[in-house]
């Protein structure tokens, strides 16, 4: 992580990826709000508490409501966003996930970090499961 808690920015292309420091705090964090642009592109959305998960090198979210929740609605048509997280806030794209192997391993994730929730087993069934979302980390255009 850098001085000023921003993602790293690979020299590969212009791909940003998280630091080992932000997953590492992002891994035991339960502050995580998403606030996905509304319709016009510019606005943040409302900022919805909801739960998160690391996965490798990746930072996952699911919609307890499923494909039809608001949030994540907007966060499919806009693909962008801000969220808070580990006490700092972020500029993001966001990128449904359909990978059936990727998605147990985001159930592996959710049953240690929320183990003995009782929201916990919802999390995990068909509704909460197609509306996984990976959380990138995104430049600032001039002016947000």
């Amino acid at each position: 992580m850098n001085k000023s808690n921003q993602p790293v920015v690979s020299t590969t292309a212009t791909t940003i990826q998280w630091s080992r420091a932000q997953l590492a705090a992002f891994s035991t964090a339960d502050d995580f709000q998403v606030s996905p642009f509304y319709s016009d592109g510019q606005t943040y959305g409302t900022p919805t508490w909801i739960w998160s998960v690391v996965v490798g090198q990746q930072l996952f979210i699911r919609a307890w409501n499923g494909p039809r929740s608001r949030w994540y609605r907007s966060a499919v048509t806009q693909r962008a966003g801000r969220i808070h997280l580990a006490e700092s806030n972020y500029l993001v794209n966001f990128v449904p996930i359909c990978d059936e192997q990727l998605n147990n391993q985001i159930d592996q994730a959710y049953r240690q970090k929320y183990a003995g929730s009782p929201y916990l087993m919802p999390m995990l069934a068909s509704g909460p499961w197609q509306a996984t979302v990976q959380v990138m980390p995104r430049i600032s255009k001039k002016g947000e």
